[in-house]
């Protein structure tokens, strides 16, 4: 009777265990680019991985092992970090969020996303929209730098030889976080997005760097800016829309389109139908069928706002994490053909 008692007790035990390991105490294999699933709807795939028996799970078993204990992210994850821009002599601050994994794996590489705020925000943008960005770095195990850039919309000005956002963000900043940080120095390992202001920054950006970036994408972006002749921070950078036409025509992402080849750039957009860019997001949208260009587009309900871009961040990051893990995936789930080896 008690023999028969002991049994039930451990085995309600095993079914607690299993039943409250988290999701992320197994994590996906970027060693081999795929998931580890879960057999006949159950948890014994679940188990055997915690334990380490499948081949493709043994080499994360330090990982595996680590994230199924209480992990506090140290006060550095989250940082606030000068960069130098030699183009604009001056130093340009960037929030920097590590994943937890960055400092419990000290020999590991990780990808990043460079993050763009909007206009009148600043690096604390994304930060403050969501406050468990640190979270969901380590969900994904990436590195998120949010750099400032004033009202620039990342471009080099033509007329202000002050303001070279492109040259900082593409290639001094870029070139600065792989050398401090542990990063995969690799455009198949780096991508780029940002919200309005932030999302014609991180399209242009990519657009015009396709060896720098391998994914990019916009939230609720600015994407057709001579839609606002009348924009104070375009005319600084620009000149007046009514002199200055073809600077615009050539300084919107709408014209930018032609630079790129099909299944070369990754590429996820998206707007709220309520958004003011909505019709300009349509367009770009319609622009890039045009050219055959595969892409991932998305429309929710959503204004120009705060709770639209926080909502927004979770579906742009499982792009990129898609990416990182395996770009031929991805570029099979947007319906490319796959690259001729």
């Amino acid at each position: 009777m008690k023999l028969k008692l002991a049994y039930i007790l451990l085995s309600a035990a095993a079914v607690v265990f299993c039943a409250g390991v988290p999701a992320y105490s197994v994590p996906f294999s970027r060693t081999h680019g795929a998931a580890v699933k879960t057999q006949n709807g159950d948890n014994s795939t679940l188990v055997s991985v915690i334990f380490g028996q499948p081949k493709e799970a043994e080499a994360q078993k330090a990982s595996r092992v680590v994230a199924a204990r209480p992990f506090k992210a140290p006060k550095s994850a989250v940082s606030i970090v000068p960069f130098r821009s030699e183009a604009m002599n001056k130093d340009v601050l960037a929030t920097v969020i590590l994943p937890n994994a960055y400092y419990r794996q000290p020999n590991r590489r990780f990808p990043v996303l460079y993050l763009l705020h909007g206009q009148d925000g600043s690096h604390t943008a994304w930060p403050s929209i969501r406050p468990d960005i640190q979270r969901l770095a380590s969900m994904y195990s990436m590195i998120i730098v949010c750099p400032d850039a004033k009202n620039s919309w990342y471009w080099d000005s033509p007329v202000d030889a002050s303001l070279r956002y492109e040259t900082f963000i593409s290639k001094e900043l870029v070139g600065q976080v792989d050398a401090k940080y542990r990063t995969i120095a690799d455009r198949k390992a780096r991508a780029i997005a940002g919200l309005s202001m932030g999302g014609h920054g991180a399209l242009w950006n990519a657009f015009r760097h396709q060896d720098i970036f391998g994914a990019c994408g916009s939230t609720s972006g600015g994407v057709e800016i001579r839609q606002f002749p009348k924009n104070k921070n375009m005319i600084a950078s620009l000149g007046e829309y009514e002199k200055n036409k073809g600077v615009w025509d050539s300084h919107t992402i709408m014209n930018q389109v032609e630079l790129l080849k099909p299944n070369n750039l990754a590429i996820i957009i998206d707007c709220g139908t309520e958004d003011f860019l909505y019709k300009a997001n349509e367009s770009l949208h319609k622009k890039l069928l045009e050219h055959k260009i595969p892409h991932d587009y998305t429309t929710r309900p959503g204004k120009h706002n705060w709770p639209y871009w926080r909502n927004s961040l979770a579906y742009q990051l499982l792009f990129f994490d898609s990416f990182f893990r395996d770009p031929e995936f991805l570029w099979t789930r947007l319906g490319a053909p796959k690259k001729q080896k």
